[in-house]
């Protein structure tokens, strides 16, 4: 019997290991699996590379990973937000690495590794940094650049429900990346509000079980 609920938060995130990459779904606080990365902050897991929508918002747990200098790399949208300071400075002091996507390409490049495709052309950022080192086409008399898909070695997702199956269901903003990126985590653990042992209604089910690895409930 499919049962992916698991009550021990060792057996969800016991193989997360140094120099791991990690999506991690939710955008500013909206979906944020904040229960899953104080897992990895109790752990002092070192030298991991996130993917994820900004590098820390105040001291959230994002911002707190950084500030303990756990992260080796990020990849983000937004690197800077008015209310931290902690990636500024240790980016400005050569700590930590940074790859600037725009916000659009970065859910693209999530879905599509997700998807399985290996990359694909947009327009978004040409003729400025973004195309630094990319391959440039020309389409129709246009300029493209060939983003390629993400994939990590896992996704932290946060949902509304869950059923034990893994099929997801969330709640409003955070259905933001979480279910793209449920799809591109080479095991994908999520954090629910509800658990349930009967299956959930499949017309509002966003996320089908067959990404989903484990679930926990805090």
């Amino acid at each position: 019997m499919i049962d992916k609920r698991v009550q021990d938060v060792e057996k969800v995130m016991g193989d997360i290991k140094k120099g791991s990459s990690i999506l991690i779904g939710g955008q500013t606080d909206a979906g944020v699996p904040k229960n899953l990365l104080r897992y990895l902050l109790h752990k002092e897991i070192m030298e991991l590379t996130l993917i994820t929508n900004h590098a820390g918002i105040g001291n959230d747990e994002i911002a707190q990973l950084i500030k303990n200098k756990q992260v080796a790399k990020i990849i983000c949208s937004f690197p800077r937000t008015n209310q931290s300071e902690v990636f500024k400075n240790l980016y400005n002091e050569g700590k930590i690495k940074l790859e600037v996507v725009p916000q659009g390409t970065l859910t693209e490049r999530i879905r599509a590794g997700g998807a399985g495709i290996g990359g694909f052309y947009t327009k978004t950022g040409t003729e400025t940094l973004v195309e630094k080192g990319k391959e440039i086409k020309d389409i129709d008399g246009e300029k493209y650049l060939l983003e390629m898909g993400i994939k990590a070695d896992f996704a932290l997702v946060k949902s509304h429900q869950a059923d034990r199956w893994g099929n997801l269901v969330f709640r409003k903003a955070a259905r933001n990346y979480n279910p793209t990126m449920a799809m591109a985590g080479k095991t994908t653990i999520v954090e629910a509000d509800e658990l349930t042992s009967s299956s959930l209604d499949p017309e509002k089910i966003i996320t089908p079980g067959i990404y989903v690895d484990r679930i926990i409930k805090f």
